[in-house]
């Protein structure tokens, strides 16, 4: 199959076993379904020979139409069974196909994530599931069909007339030649088409992202003739399909037509001789012009068969990327920490080549508040990645409570670490589910105990609705602020051992920043808590400061402790109060 691996195409067919007995019965109405059409030629070629030309007499004419009209019944109601059977078959295989994709999504680790763009990943999930689905639901139903009136429709004719049979079927090579070189076009063109789809999305996304940056600098008539120039291509790349398709469609009606001409040419003078009866002609021209039907819908479909195997091949590529899998339930169970860290001679590069952290050693006591300093790109938020298991580090140790962080189950430690970043998310629902976030086991009194801690209570009240006020998407109709106290309101609701907050309180205004610095207060006595910030003004009252240049921890200490070291933190808080 053109685009998709044997491998792969057995691979998806596997996904059909749990289905093997409805996919049986739907064979056997199939065959029903055949079965009336092939009988349905024949039983006319009866009625003209018997009854019209054979002027046969009684009640045998009106038999003959009851047996008629009751193959029709039978087909139609066959058919009607056969493809709500096989269509609600795929439709369940290509749910249970999305399913295990995001499944798997969901536990691939974030260097993935790094190297892969979200339109990319979101195409697998949907786009090339509905084009699988396309192909399976739109060729597999027509398969059992036309694989069996094929066959049907050969024994038939050879059982009715042998040399009839053989000159029908001579148009067959000119046929089989005619689809092979729009084959080969269509595949060139379908790669073309899919290549510019792919150029127009990308474009389409970055400009509409970046629409902001385009107006401020007035570049709107470039960025439309760069759109019109991918357009244009992919216009002319749509209009040479069509053509093929017209080209090709046609071809074959008149190949079909050619060999049913062939047939009345032969034909004619020997029925005259009585050679050969009239209604035998009749069932070979309708048996030609169906035999013809699948090689018809196979060019309809033919794009949609070579999108459904690449799709199929990109589905698969995505399911066999187990680099960093990450199994949840494996390692020992941590119900509780007491919120001990250390990292002890912890070296770590995202590429393998560039270090990021240098031979860091640290240790942060249960219930310290500890935070984390440096110039941008010193590795600070590095760190906070690295507690979670976000990412392995290559050379040292990092443990939580004396215990190394690779021996917990990854699932039981992530509970233990809640993390509030700057840049927060909100999924589309409403204030209480992204508190929560669908958390079954926090009830609704501890998601408002946790808002009222933290100072999101306030605003909240104003709401029409209050904790199931609807969120808009990624949160666009609350303020910075609001969200970052959301954010911590979430964080809070989980009830971690440690709190992390990476820069959590640099979009945050003044008033609202002495609101969660008395929060941070109360927080701090019953966890650990790590904080990073720019906002030196923010972590002055840390239990201990460390500071860090260029991947390697050079100061730490208490805020006046380091100040008068008149080191790096001192220049760096120098810097934000030089005005």
């Amino acid at each position: 199959m053109n685009g998709m691996s044997k491998n792969n195409f057995f691979r998806v067919l596997k996904y059909f076993r749990p289905f093997i007995g409805l996919i049986f019965f739907a064979m056997v109405l199939a065959l029903i379904v055949n079965a009336a059409d092939l009988a349905g030629p024949y039983i006319i070629k009866v009625a003209i020979d018997d009854y019209i030309v054979g002027h046969k007499a009684g009640e045998g004419m009106k038999t003959i139409g009851l047996l008629y009209f009751g193959t029709v019944l039978a087909g139609a109601f066959s058919n009607y069974f056969q493809n709500y059977l096989l269509n609600s078959i795929v439709q369940q295989i290509m749910h249970n196909i999305r399913m295990e994709l995001f499944s798997h999504i969901q536990h691939l680790p974030l260097t993935f994530f790094d190297r892969n763009s979200s339109g990319r990943i979101l195409t697998r999930v949907t786009n090339d599931v509905e084009a699988l689905n396309e192909m399976y639901s739109g060729v597999l139903v027509a398969l059992f069909k036309d694989m069996f009136l094929l066959i049907g429709i050969i024994i038939t004719m050879v059982k009715l007339n042998l040399r009839l049979t053989l000159l029908s079927f001579t148009v067959v090579p000119i046929i089989v030649v005619v689809t092979f070189f729009y084959r080969k076009k269509a595949t060139w063109n379908f790669k073309r088409v899919r290549s510019l789809i792919a150029q127009i999305n990308g474009f389409l996304a970055e400009n509409i992202s970046g629409m902001r940056l385009v107006q401020a600098f007035k570049r709107e008539k470039e960025k439309y003739q760069e759109f019109k120039k991918l357009n244009d291509e992919y216009n002319r790349a749509s209009i040479f399909e069509v053509a093929l398709m017209a080209l090709f469609r046609p071809s074959a009606e008149l190949i079909n037509n050619l060999g049913v001409s062939i047939l009345i040419w032969y034909c004619t003078p020997r029925i005259f001789q009585s050679a050969i009866e009239i209604g035998v002609l009749y069932a070979f021209i309708t048996y030609i012009k169906k035999f013809f039907g699948p090689i018809n819908d196979l060019a309809d479909k033919y794009n949609v068969i070579l999108s459904g195997g690449v799709s199929a091949e990109r589905i698969f590529e995505l399911m066999d990327n187990n680099e960093g899998y990450e199994d949840l339930e494996l390692g020992a169970v941590l119900s509780q920490l007491r919120g001990e860290i250390e990292f002890k001679n912890v070296w770590f590069s995202y590429n393998g080549q560039d270090w990021v952290l240098k031979d860091v050693s640290f240790k942060v006591n249960p219930g310290e508040t500890v935070a984390f300093v440096g110039a941008t790109g010193s590795g600070k938020s590095t760190i906070i990645n690295l507690i979670s298991r976000f990412y392995q580090i290559q050379k040292g140790e990092i443990l939580l409570d004396g215990v190394n962080i690779n021996d917990y189950k990854l699932g039981d430690l992530r509970r233990q670490v809640a993390v509030v970043m700057q840049d927060v998310f909100l999924f589309s629902g409403t204030i209480k589910s992204n508190i929560r976030l669908d958390n079954k086991g926090i009830t609704e009194e501890e998601v408002i105990r946790a808002a009222e801690y933290v100072g999101a209570d306030s605003f909240i009240a104003e709401l029409p609705d209050e904790y199931d006020e609807e969120v808009k998407e990624r949160g666009c109709t609350l303020s910075t602020g609001e969200r970052q106290l959301l954010s911590f309101a979430r964080a809070i609701a989980f009830k971690p051992s440690i709190l992390v907050l990476d820069e959590a309180t640099a979009n945050i205004d003044t008033e609202t920043e002495l609101l969660i610095q008395e929060t941070l207060r109360k927080i701090a006595k019953d966890r650990t808590t790590l904080v990073i910030a720019h906002r030196l003004s923010t972590i002055k009252n840390a239990d201990r400061i460390i500071v860090i240049h260029k991947g390697r921890i050079r100061e730490i200490g208490k805020h006046e402790e380091l100040l008068a070291k008149d080191g790096i933190y001192k220049d760096l808080y120098e810097m934000q109060y030089a005005q």
